[in-house]
């Protein structure tokens, strides 16, 4: 075994426990949620009542839908603002700590040591985070599938269902890779949770703001916004105009942690 998939073995294992802990809390969230939904159902009429009351900004920020918030389907995406929000909390720490735990462990000046070149041990730092991720998805969706047919009063569209669950994967590929680029920029990041927090909660609130004035150049600004619910819903696909910002910045984060990380100087003290 080579020493960069040594490198992926030892990162993925160590991912390994966040990673548990992750999938059972999102698997919490949607049980929660998703264990509502009948008593909503069977009292449609009167929510609705309480959800005119509200103004029009106030419920799509929190992610009302009054066409579709009774359906199966619709009901889900409520939660899904929250699931997301946790999500990517977990890919941004992923991202954040990629570079900066080998500096706050001290190992970074001996693992650069190692007859391997530095674009092989990001590489193998990215991809055991990005399986971390994968893994993540794969146990909530098939939870997610399985709570939404056990509570479901009607037929619903397994495929709109895997749409809007998705939304949670490509939303942490953009938090991973914002997190990788500020790992390799920031000399030395003292607590990468704070950082990871301060930088997914700053988003997440731009993206309610986005909601409440309507403003659609706003949604560029927070991944949050890069895919709504309610078109999803409607069209059964996703905004390809979102779909492609979110490829560029993915791409250009990654790219550009690559360059930077090749260049910089490391040190463990």
């Amino acid at each position: 075994m080579n020493i960069s998939m040594n490198i992926f073995m030892h990162d993925l294992k160590a991912y390994r426990k966040s990673t548990i802990i992750w999938s059972l809390s999102l698997i919490v969230i949607i049980v929660i949620f998703m264990s509502m939904y009948s008593s909503f159902a069977e009292d449609a009429e009167d929510f609705k009542k309480i959800l005119e009351n509200y103004p029009a900004a106030i419920r799509n920020a929190l992610g009302f839908n009054q066409e579709n918030f009774f359906t199966i389907i619709g009901f889900y995406s409520f939660p899904l603002s929250f699931i997301t929000l946790c999500a990517a909390i977990q890919a941004m720490n992923l991202g954040t700590s990629i570079v900066s735990k080998e500096v706050l462990a001290k190992t970074a000046d001996f693992l650069l040591t190692k007859p391997v070149t530095r674009t092989k041990i990001l590489t193998a730092k990215l991809l055991a985070a990005f399986v971390s991720i994968v893994m993540t998805n794969i146990v909530y969706f098939a939870a997610a599938s399985f709570v939404a047919l056990q509570v479901k009063t009607d037929e619903f569209s397994l495929k709109i269902f895997f749409l809007l669950s998705l939304t949670i994967f490509f939303i942490q590929l953009l938090f991973l890779a914002l997190g990788i680029i500020i790992s390799v920029i920031v000399q030395r990041i003292k607590s990468v949770l704070t950082v990871s927090l301060a930088t997914v909660f700053v988003f997440y609130f731009v993206g309610m703001f986005s909601d409440t004035t309507g403003d659609e150049v706003k949604r560029y600004i927070s991944p949050f916004k890069y895919f709504d619910a309610a078109y999803i819903i409607k069209h059964s696909s996703y905004e390809a105009t979102f779909l492609i910002v979110g490829a560029v910045i993915i791409i250009l984060a990654i790219a550009a942690s690559y360059v930077v990380y090749n260049k910089k100087d490391i040190h463990a003290v």
